[in-house]
C-alpha cells in the first residue's frame, strides 16, 4: 500500500501570512519519509479550498522544496482549460521538478466554474476525454490542430519539452462509466468515499480492472488511489475527539455532502429547512459512522483495520487528506504516526503480525 498526501480544505478567504505553511511543511515531510506523492486540487470561487485555484502554480512552489515525491494535480478540470496551456504549464513543472509530474483529470462539477470555459457544462465529460488525448499528444511532442475563436485551424507544438516522455495520467472517478473509460485508455484512478461506502466503490474498481484487461493493459499495472480524510494518533478515543470539531466543520462547508448524509440517514428533507441544531445533530451522528468505515481518523491499530479493507477492495494507494484540520501543530504531529502506519503496511509479513 502506497501513501500520499492530499490537500483540499484550505480557507482562501483569510488575509494572513503563511497561508501555505501546512502545505509546504507537510510536503517536505512526505518527501523525506517515503510518501509517494502530494496532490493539490483545482478549486474556484469558493473560500473553502480557495488556497488551490491552480495546481500547476502550487506545484512550482513544491518543486523548489522537494526532491523525490511526485507532484500530482488532483485535479486538472480539463474543460476549463485549453489543452495547449495545460501541456505548457505542466511541462515547466516537470522540468523544475526533474520529471515528477502526474495529472489527475476531472470533468468539473459546479456550473459556476464554467465561466472560465468556452465549453458547455452539459458537454463537460466529452470535452474532458478529448482534452486529455490532446494534452497527451502535445506532451509526447506531437503536432496537433487547434482552432481559434473564429474557427480557423492552426497546427501547434508546445514547449518546453518535458523531462518525462509519457505523461502519468489519472482520472477522477465516481461513476461506473468513468471507471470503465479510464480503464479503456489505460489511465490510473483517483476516487474517494465522499459519495458512498467502500462496499459500493469496490465493484467500480473491479469494473476498472476488467476494462484495463479488455483493452490490452495489465489490470494490475493500473493504480487506484483512494482519497481519505486522515488524522492518526496514539490513542483512538483521544484522536476521535480531537478530530470531531474540525471534521464536522469541514462537512458543514459541503452542502452536497450534508445532503448525502441526510439521505443515507433516511431523512428526505431539504437541508434549507434544517435548523443549526438539526445540522449539528446530523453531523454528530454521521461522524461516528465516518470514522469507523470511511476515514483514517484514529490510532495506528484502528487505521490498520481500514487499510486492510482497502487492500481487499484492490486499492493501491491511500491519498491522505490532512488539511481538513486547520491546527498546524496537531496535523504535523499526526504525520509521524501516519509514517509509522505506512511503514507497518509495507514491511514483511512476519513483522506485520508482530506490529499489529
Amino acid at each position: 500500500m502506497e501513501f500520499s498526501l492530499f490537500y483540499f480544505s484550505g480557507d482562501g478567504s483569510k488575509t494572513q501570512a503563511n497561508k501555505y505553511n501546512l502545505l509546504i511543511e507537510s510536503a517536505k515531510f512526505a518527501d523525506k519519509n517515503g510518501f509517494s506523492a502530494v496532490w493539490t486540487p483545482e478549486r474556484h470561487f469558493h473560500s473553502f479550498g480557495g488556497l488551490y485555484p491552480n495546481p500547476s502554480l502550487i506545484s512550482v512552489g513544491l518543486a523548489m522544496v522537494t526532491e523525490r515525491v511526485q507532484l500530482r494535480a488532483g485535479s486538472v478540470v480539463m474543460p476549463l482549460h485549453n489543452p495547449a496551456r495545460v501541456a505548457e504549464e505542466w511541462s515547466v513543472v516537470d522540468n523544475l521538478s526533474n520529471g515528477r509530474v502526474a495529472l489527475a483529470f476531472a470533468s468539473g462539477w459546479t456550473v459556476d466554474d464554467f465561466v472560465l470555459s468556452t465549453e458547455s457544462h452539459a458537454n463537460r465529460r466529452e470535452t474532458m476525454w478529448r482534452g486529455i488525448q490532446t494534452v497527451q499528444k502535445l506532451w509526447e511532442g506531437e503536432q496537433v490542430e487547434l482552432k481559434d475563436a473564429t474557427g480557423k485551424a492552426f497546427k501547434v507544438k508546445t514547449f518546453p519539452r518535458p523531462i518525462q516522455c509519457k505523461l502519468s495520467t489519472w482520472i477522477v472517478c465516481q461513476s461506473n462509466t468513468t471507471f470503465i473509460e479510464a480503464g479503456k485508455m489505460g489511465a490510473n484512478i483517483l476516487t474517494s468515499l465522499l459519495g458512498g461506502t467502500l462496499e459500493e466503490v469496490a465493484p467500480q474498481i473491479s469494473l476498472y480492472r476488467e476494462s484495463l484487461a479488455k483493452h490490452g493493459y495489465n489490470p494490475k499495472a493500473g493504480k487506484v488511489a483512494m482519497m481519505i480524510h486522515t488524522f492518526v494518533g496514539e490513542d483512538f478515543n483521544t484522536v476521535k475527539e480531537q478530530g470531531r470539531e474540525p471534521f464536522c466543520n469541514y462537512l458543514k462547508t459541503h452542502v452536497e455532502l450534508l445532503d448525502t448524509l441526510a439521505k443515507n440517514s433516511g431523512i428526505n428533507v431539504s437541508l434549507d429547512k434544517f435548523t443549526e441544531a438539526d445540522i449539528n445533530s446530523l453531523l454528530r451522528f454521521a461522524y461516528e459512522g465516518w470514522i469507523k468505515g470511511r476515514t483514517l481518523i484514529g490510532s495506528k491499530t484502528t487505521c490498520m483495520q481500514m487499510i486492510e479493507r482497502l487492500k481487499q477492495a484492490d486499492v493501491d494507494e491511500v491519498a491522505c487528506l490532512i488539511d481538513f484540520n486547520p491546527n498546524f501543530d496537531a496535523v504535523m504531529a499526526s504525520l509521524s504516526y501516519l509514517k509509522d502506519l505506512k511503514d507497518m503496511c509495507n514491511t514483511n509479513k512476519e513483522k506485520m503480525v508482530l506490529l499489529s
